[in-house]
């Protein structure tokens, strides 16, 4: 019943919001007739770009890119989020659900849209469990376009954290210290140093597990030993006990081509990230640029990095797959989709000094009513940035994602009882225990 009330009630205020976004998008319909929308770029090439990940803002962020520097957009997303609001987008040509990426078809499927939209080059834009899925279609892929993403053995390695832990530290760049483990046994008979913190960690994609930063040891062996119990852990999912270094914590995006650097920004980290503003740590960029050269990587890898109280840096672990962070780039969408498309770049491509911190207005209004005594920060954030999905000249997925997209979803699961975490709209799910 509880799950019934929340399904019901975030709809009814979704749909006590809808008038207010109605008028908005409205507004930015009249106006962009008016004024007239900015004039796209005519590239020497022109050329049909694929991107999947269709439901999340990231795709939408590198669509606009893409359309403005006067390139073809071909949208793809699996079925389940067929309604997302991003393919009403008008940086987005054509639209086509493929089907889930662990299904044996997915590389056949992307194949078959590759060759019917006449694809050139395909930018993956990978949730959590795809990324492994497009590394393993790329071999086919590359028979009929060009493909900006990992081989299987690079993203095998990095998206292994006790394996990129290995493989940072092998070229003499700076890691906690990080040891893989597969049962409790193994967590409890571990020799904690004294007076050292260390927190478990998936290696598979958790939504859930990932937030809990318990720190070990407890305060005896069986605590420690019944904790590390209550995880998903097994020599079929296995997972890193890593030292837990105090400081703070910064995420990063960066694209890169034949191991050059070509696209980078860095954002404070925050367990809900939904809120990014570039700031520039220079060590941390030298970290990022040395992995990606020593390792000649093509594709696009997010860094989570510790800087110490010592003012040491550290990586973290490698997701590699498009960052959100992405979003910064609104205000250099040409310049984005050039440094995606070659690595003949003068320098790397980073968030201007004057480009405006990237939020979700839905999330910042959920975090007000959540928090009222907030209404100070969220005004400042409203304020200070810009949202990442709203554009006056591209109105209708700020309406149709809020509005068409999140509502589908709540309902698929209401008719299906299931049960959801939370609703995220930067990446346009319902985040639930298992999900993708």
């Amino acid at each position: 019943m509880n799950r019934v009330l929340r399904n019901v009630g975030m709809q009814a205020l979704l749909a006590a919001a809808l008038p207010a976004n109605l008028a908005v998008t409205g507004g930015a319909l009249l106006w962009s007739a008016v004024v007239g929308k900015p004039e796209r770029e005519r590239p020497d090439r022109r050329r049909t770009v694929m991107l999947s990940g269709g439901k999340m803002t990231k795709a939408l962020a590198l669509a606009r890119a893409f359309h403005a520097a006067g390139h073809r957009v071909v949208l793809v997303e699996a079925a389940r989020y067929r309604w997302t609001g991003h393919r009403f987008s008008t940086a987005v040509d054509a639209f086509h659900v493929v089907p889930p990426p662990d299904d044996p078809g997915y590389a056949q499927a992307l194949v078959d849209v590759v060759r019917a939209e006449g694809v050139d080059v395909y930018v993956p834009v990978c949730s959590p469990a795809s990324s492994w899925y497009d590394a393993l279609a790329k071999p086919l892929l590359e028979q009929y376009c060009e493909v900006v993403h990992g081989d299987a053995d690079d993203i095998g390695t990095v998206d292994d954290k006790g394996a990129f832990a290995a493989a940072a530290s092998e070229v003499g760049l700076p890691v906690p210290d990080t040891h893989r483990v597969t049962s409790a046994d193994e967590v409890a008979a571990f020799d904690f140093p004294p007076g050292a913190t260390y927190v478990l960690k998936s290696i598979p994609y958790d939504s859930v597990n990932r937030l809990d930063l318990t720190p070990l040891p407890r305060r005896s062996a069986a605590e420690t030993r019944a904790f590390a119990a209550s995880k998903p852990m097994s020599s079929e999912r296995p997972w890193i006990l890593q030292e837990f270094v105090r400081g703070t914590e910064y995420c990063t995006h960066g694209t890169a081509r034949d191991g050059v650097l070509t696209v980078y920004c860095c954002c404070e980290s925050s367990a809900f990230q939904l809120n990014y503003d570039h700031v520039d740590v220079p060590a941390i960029e030298d970290w990022v640029t040395r992995f990606v050269a020593d390792r000649k990587l093509t594709g696009q890898y997010s860094f989570d990095f510790i800087v110490g109280e010592d003012g040491a840096v550290r990586a973290i672990e490698c997701n590699p797959r498009t960052h959100s962070a992405i979003t910064m780039f609104y205000d250099r969408e040409p310049a984005l989709a050039q440094a995606y498309l070659s690595d003949d770049v003068a320098a790397t491509l980073r968030p201007t000094p004057e480009s405006r911190p990237t939020y979700w207005l839905y999330q910042e209004l959920w975090r007000l009513l959540s928090d009222p005594a907030s209404v100070g920060e969220r005004l400042s954030t409203l304020w200070e940035g810009t949202d990442a999905i709203f554009s006056v000249h591209d109105p209708l997925p700020f309406l149709l994602v809020h509005h068409l997209q999140i509502p589908s979803l709540l309902l698929e699961n209401l008719l299906a009882g299931r049960d959801w975490v939370k609703i995220d709209v930067n990446i346009g799910k319902l985040v639930e225990v298992g999900g993708d």
